[in-house]
């Protein structure tokens, strides 16, 4: 029997207190000369390179501008993340530190990660949590700033960190979404949802994930849904 487990970051292993955001809108201000508001837009679910674009758009900047000057806006996002990182603790959520040490011992199983965050966002946030040498691969906002071409990149670096393919039911996919839910329907994965971000169990229940958790904290029970 083989696993491949691949988590989000935000609101599924952590809770960044609004870094990411509070970075990501400086970055655009600096980088566009714009600012606004939400006005109803969610940044959960999407990649940061998405998300940028979108915002930079919709508060004023030029569609071409803003592909043109996205990796500096990037790169000053990053920058600016490891600052709201040190000024703000990151939360490890419950059980989360258990599920996922336990998985990386387990031969059987091989931890990854499938988020929307740049990689060297998603290491900036993790390092402060001490949760960063658990996982082997992944896949991020970085590779692709459609979160639909996530998975096979995943799935791709799996197979030449094992030497073995990785297919359907094998590989569980983690988060805190309806994106991570769906995410990789087109490769049969098992989806794993946990309430810990903004939307509700019965929310959740609507994508009808193959596990529905609260929460981690009965990490046991994460544990056996992912090698089930």
């Amino acid at each position: 029997m083989r696993r491949l487990a691949l988590f989000d970051i935000d609101c599924t292993l952590i809770d960044p207190h609004g870094a990411g955001g509070r970075a990501i809108f400086a970055a655009v201000e600096e980088t566009y000369g714009v600012c606004g508001g939400l006005d109803g837009y969610s940044f959960h679910g999407r990649t940061d390179p998405a998300i940028v674009t979108d915002l930079a758009t919709r508060w004023g900047a030029p569609a071409d501008v803003a592909a043109a000057r996205l990796p500096e806006c990037l790169e000053r996002y990053v920058a600016r993340l490891r600052l709201e990182v040190e000024a703000e603790e990151v939360e490890v959520l419950p059980g989360v530190r258990e599920l996922t040490t336990t998985l990386a011992c387990d031969r059987r199983v091989l931890v990854g990660l499938l988020t929307g965050n740049l990689e060297p966002g998603a290491r900036v946030k993790l390092a402060a949590t001490g949760l960063d040498g658990l996982f082997a691969v992944g896949a991020y906002g970085s590779d692709s700033a459609r979160r639909a071409d996530l998975p096979a990149v995943a799935i791709a670096r799996a197979e030449e960190h094992t030497g073995y393919r990785f297919g359907g039911k094998e590989i569980a996919v983690i988060g805190d979404t309806p994106h991570d839910i769906t995410c990789g329907a087109e490769h049969g994965v098992k989806a794993i949802a946990v309430a810990t971000g903004m939307h509700t169990t019965a929310e959740l229940a609507a994508y009808e994930p193959d596990y529905l958790f609260a929460d981690l904290s009965d990490w046991r029970r994460a544990y056996e849904a992912i090698l089930a």
